[in-house]
């Protein structure tokens, strides 16, 4: 068995560290009430032997005091099951005390010893988290407190038991709300985190996914042309070296975090890879406001993604009409489901939602439309531009 070494203070967490004080602040005040307990009932003691049994039975109280307390706190909030053998030991021997001969023979002493039966059993059960056990404990006070026939007894019996179980309760609390805080920190880092490998993830998807679409046309296109000795195929394989290149630029960028969306760059990028792949290019967009050009970008990424991997387009168009940003292709296959669109659209629609834009797309007899719904981004005038492969 390997015994743990315990660690600083300086290498303890922030919770950590009110746990420990928490803790140890109990365990000073029962030790507190414990010593002035032993204190007050050996001094009434009549000789050296009843006073040994005094302090004997008063380690033994501590003791289960002590056990009951850390049952008490390791099981905060819930209400866990308690070590009844040793609150038994800890009602019995507190209780005991007041039978000790000579301290109800004088005020001040058996004053003394009532008030430290109460302090000590009250510190020791009063965190547990149930109101009737609360009152049972300020009942319990009043009733020790009232022994000597005096309603001012009676009173600040209960009052003492109160207090104690309140500050007790309420150390408890303050840790519970900082233990409560510093899961919520570790799960907000946690999201964070996840959200972080989820954005890169769409990126790889995105941008890698397009580029790596257009180097398999390219390279499947300069097979064929060197199949037949067309010349032609050279040039080819130098538009895939140079997206390549391209490919692993943004790899870096994306790897660093420092590739940010832009509508422009998007656009153009669109222009070039689909004029790369033999597919005729119709601009009509012009003017988007600023505050949906990341969200414009990301669904023209994803619609020449997968223009370039799903279809057998000749033609695309990117226009803009009102709040809706079209991109529509002659290039459909048969039999396209009537909406979805597979993993990319589906992470693109989460992407869109919180910022309330929706996505769609439509199929009809040769053609497929993805539609994006921009609130607010329309009605912007539009100039048309036509780009032949």
């Amino acid at each position: 068995m390997t015994l743990r070494r315990p660690r600083r203070w300086s290498a303890l967490s922030r919770v950590e560290r009110v746990d420990l004080y928490t803790r140890a602040s109990l365990y000073v005040m029962l030790a507190g009430f414990a010593f002035s307990l032993l204190l007050a009932a050996a001094t009434a003691a009549a000789d050296a032997g009843e006073r040994g049994a005094i302090v004997a039975g008063g380690v033994v109280v501590l003791v289960a005091a002590t056990v009951v307390l850390r049952a008490v706190v390791d099981n905060h909030p819930a209400r866990g099951p308690l070590p009844w053998p040793w609150v038994a030991v800890l009602l019995l021997g507190s209780v005991g005390y007041l039978l000790v001969p000579g301290t109800s023979s004088v005020d001040t002493v058996q004053a003394t010893v009532t008030a430290m039966v109460i302090g000590n059993v009250a510190a020791a059960l009063g965190g547990i988290p149930d109101h009737r056990v609360s009152a049972a404990v300020v009942a319990g006070g009043a009733v020790l407190g009232g022994l000597r026939g005096e309603a001012s007894g009676v009173v600040s019996g209960a009052v003492l038991a109160a207090f104690l179980v309140f500050a007790v309760r309420a150390s408890l609390w303050v840790l519970d709300v900082v233990s409560e805080l510093d899961a919520a920190r570790n799960a907000v880092a946690r999201l964070a985190v996840a959200e972080e490998r989820l954005r890169f993830s769409r990126d790889v998807h995105d941008v890698l996914g397009r580029r790596l679409s257009t180097i398999a046309v390219q390279a499947e296109l300069a097979a064929t042309l060197a199949a037949r000795g067309d010349e032609r195929s050279a040039e080819k394989m130098l538009e895939v070296r140079a997206v390549a290149h391209e490919a692993l630029a943004e790899a870096r960028e994306l790897a660093r975090g420092y590739r940010p969306t832009d509508l422009a760059t998007e656009l153009e990028g669109a222009r070039s890879l689909l004029r790369s792949a033999g597919i005729d290019v119709e601009l009509a967009v012009d003017v988007v406001p600023r505050a949906w050009h990341e969200a414009a970008g990301w669904v023209v990424r994803e619609s020449v993604t997968n223009v370039l991997r799903h279809s057998a387009a000749t033609r695309v168009r990117i226009e803009l009409a009102g709040d809706e940003l079209r991109v529509s292709n002659d290039g459909v296959r048969a039999g396209p489901p009537a909406s979805g669109g597979g993993a990319g659209l589906d992470g693109l629609r989460e992407r869109l939602s919180p910022l309330g834009a929706s996505l769609t797309t439509t199929a009809s007899p040769g053609s497929w439309t993805v539609v994006a719904h921009l609130p607010g981004s329309g009605p912007l005038s539009a100039t048309t531009t036509r780009s032949p492969a």
